[in-house]
This record gives C-alpha cells, structure tokens and sequence, in this order.
C-alpha cells in the first residue's frame, strides 16, 4: 500500500471507531456517566482502591478537577470514601455494589448489542473476516 492509501485507511479507521464508540455509548442507556466519572470508575475496577491524588494521577489530571467527578460519585452511592489507615487525612476510594452491578449491566447492553449487530449485519463468512479482523486491531492498539 502507498502512504496516501496508509493514511486515507488510517482516517476511515479512525472514523468507524468513533461511530463505533457512539453506538456503544447510545447502547448503554440513559444511567451513563461522563467519560470522567466512567474512568474514575473503570480505574478503581481495574487497578483497586486509591485516593483522589493517585487517580488524577493515573489519569493525567490535577486531583481538584477530580474532586467534582468524586463527590458525584459518592452522592449517586457509586463510590465510597474511608480513611486511610496509615494518614487519617487521605480518603481511600473504592467501587460500591451499586457501581460494580451498574458497570456489568452497561456492559451488557453493549454486548447485547454487539452480539444483535453481528448476527444480522453479517454472513458467516463476513463474522469469520470480522474476527479475523478483531485480531488485527487488537495487535494495532498493542503497538
């Protein structure tokens, strides 16, 4: 492939996958988060419990542009604060039941969706090119 043909694939893909981006978005109803509130809840799912400073940190912000997304957090009972037994001054944040059965069922939605989607948009042969495909992209975003 030319360049020119490199980049004109390289801005389709990156078109599809913003639309992609807003469907599964769409899919996941109307109890959705903002994408700051929805990363502060995906870190404490992936990486644990942590103070405010260690997520803005992790996520490249300033702890008070966090501080907002938290306390609505912990007001919608998604996260919840204790003190840190070693500094008495720091809060360690941690998911709730409510956030980890509300992150499994926007999960859910988009899967169903995505399973709804491959059936009926694609023969056989087209889902075996789309995972074939699937294992393209992953290898692209591991680069």
């Amino acid at each position: 492939m030319e360049d020119q043909e490199i980049a004109a694939l390289a801005a389709d893909l990156r078109v599809v996958v913003a639309r992609l981006r807003r469907r599964l978005r769409e899919e996941s109803g109307p109890g959705d988060y903002t994408p700051s509130q929805a990363a502060v809840l995906l870190r404490l799912e992936r990486d644990g419990p942590a103070t405010v400073t260690e997520l803005a940190r992790a996520e490249g912000v300033r702890p008070q542009s966090l501080g907002a997304n938290v306390a609505m957090l912990e007001a919608a009972g998604m996260v919840a604060g204790t003190p840190d037994p070693s500094d008495g001054r720091r809060t360690i944040l941690s998911l709730t039941d409510t956030a980890r059965h509300a992150l499994a069922s926007i999960r859910a939605a988009k899967q169903s969706w995505l399973v709804r989607g491959v059936r009926s948009t694609f023969t056989d042969a087209e889902q075996e090119q789309l995972a074939a495909a699937v294992v393209l992209l992953q290898r692209l975003a591991d680069s």
